[in-house]
Order: C-alpha cells, then structure tokens, then sequence
C-alpha cells in the first residue's frame, strides 16, 4: 500500500509531509500528516531511530487541525521525535454517516473502533487502522530512520483522547507512555460514547467495555507503574456531560492504576487549540521521558 506524498512543507527545523494511501482497513483513500523533525535531517544523528508519537485528533478533525495549531512541531524539535497525525474517520464516495447529518457521529467521528454494525462495518475499522496497519505502512517508506514500533508514544484530545486512553490500555506493552486532552473517559456513560458505541459496535454493552477505558483500567494490569497524564480546563463547555474525567479515577480505585492516573483541570481553560497548545509542552516533555529523550 504504497504511500503518496502530496505536500512538503518546511516548518520549525524540520518538515511537515501530508500523505495519503489506500487502505485495506478502511478500504478507502486515507491522509496522514506526519511531522520529521531536525534531527531525521541531522546526518550526524541518522544512524538514531527517532521515537514517535501518534496523535488522535477529535470531532470533525482532519490530519491538518492538530498539525496546524497544536504547535508540536517545536516539542518534536526539542526533544527529537516524530509526530503522527492520521484522520478520524474513513471518508470518500460509499462512506456511511449519520443520516442525520450530525457531526458527533460518521465521519469526522470514527471514534477509534473496528465498527460491528451494518452499514458501518464495512469502512469504520480505524482501531485496526490506527494501531495496525498505519505503522506498516509509515514504517515501510520511514522505517530505516524512524521506530514506529518498539519506541512510540500515544496522546489525542477530546474523541481522540478517548482512543489515545483506550488503545493504550488495549495495548500495553506497545506503547511508552499515554496522555490525552479532554478525554471522554468513560464513554459508555455519557451521550457522546454511548450513540458512538451504540451505531457502531450495537447493543451488547459487553462489546462497549472492550474499548471504554474506565473499564479496561480494571481488566488491564499496571505492571510497570507508568502513570497515564490527563489535562481539561474548567470551562470546558462538554466538560460536565460527555468528559466527567473524575469517573477514571474512581473506576482506577483498587485497582493498579490507583493513584497512577494525573488528572489536572485547568482553570479558565476551554475545549480548543488554544487549550490544547498550552499544555503541549508539559505533554511533550511527559512523553519525551519515555521515550528515553530526556
């Protein structure tokens, strides 16, 4: 599944490579944007592999929102790690969406699952997309220069926050380390997760929890002590009826991820770019530790 490159674009010290391929996941056309910084260019650094990180963006996004004003560019720059920036959905001609026409659900909102439901199983397989094919295909053209494997990190914001939480429990020993803007943590409670999780995946709530990350903190051992990093600001406009960030901690209690979940809410601090860039740094220097960077 060869890779098309249709932009480069020069940006802090490295560059910004939009990408598209077609994909046996989806079986659609799917963009990619991902970031190479500096040090993929430095020949004195290029016997390295450079660490990655996969950024899942949320509701209506696209590879470009995040990869625009996020501003990771200057952290991957910093530290020395490459940024991941897939789509959240399947798109294109014969694509399903809400015959509703809402934006919370369909494309735009693939929500991180492989979907079980007619008509969206045939294109809504972004779990298998994003934690297996994707790195395939990246690694087979950015493969000698950059570890899309054994050294990469997950984080996203809000829906991609939720598939940040929820593919990092699901795979343990993959990734270094996990941290997620705005999460909705518990999305088989809340409007958001449930008409998501109810479309794509049915009524068979048993099917929910394979993916929820409240519970999959009680399925899934700790077993080295890694704590996960969360941030949401107080006026946070979903903040009260589809994040609720406290119900991971309280599903975290006796188990191993007690007190191992870093819940911090930001005063004054909305659900935008405007959030997400002021604590990309704290989130960058969190992963970059993991990572062996720091």
């Amino acid at each position: 599944m060869a890779l098309k490159l249709t932009s480069t674009i020069a940006v802090c010290g490295g560059k910004l490579l939009k990408l598209s391929h077609p994909s046996s996941s989806t079986g659609t056309n799917m963009d990619i944007n991902l970031y190479l910084p500096k040090q993929y260019y430095n020949s004195a650094e290029s016997a390295k592999l450079i660490p990655s990180l996969l950024y899942l963006s949320g509701l209506t996004c696209s590879p470009q929102n995040a990869s625009e004003k996020a501003f990771w560019q200057i952290q991957a720059d910093k530290y020395g790690f490459a940024v991941i920036f897939p789509d959240t959905s399947p798109r294109g001609e014969g694509v399903a969406t809400d015959p509703e026409g809402s934006w919370d659900f369909g494309i735009g909102a693939g929500f991180y699952v492989n979907a079980t439901e007619q008509p969206y199983s045939a294109h809504y397989n972004m779990y298998d997309y994003v934690h297996k094919e994707l790195p395939q295909v990246l690694a087979e053209e950015f493969g000698s220069k950059v570890d899309f494997f054994d050294n990469i990190s997950i984080t996203g914001h809000s829906m991609g926050g939720f598939g940040a939480l929820s593919g990092y429990l699901k795979n343990i020993n993959r990734y270094k380390s996990c941290s997620a803007f705005a999460p909705i943590v518990n999305p088989s409670t809340v409007p958001w997760g449930q008409k998501a999780f109810k479309g794509y995946l049915g009524e068979d709530k048993r099917i929910w929890a394979e993916y929820d990350p409240s519970d999959l903190v009680k399925t899934v051992t700790n077993v080295n002590g890694d704590k996960i990093l969360i941030h949401v600001g107080t006026s946070d406009p979903f903040l009260e009826k589809h994040l609720k960030p406290h119900l991971i901690e309280d599903a975290a209690k006796g188990t191993s991820w007690e007190g191992k979940i870093e819940v911090n809410i930001e005063d004054g601090f909305d659900h935008s770019y405007y959030f997400i860039s002021s604590f990309v740094p704290q989130h960058a220097e969190f992963h970059a530790k993991h990572l062996g960077l720091i």
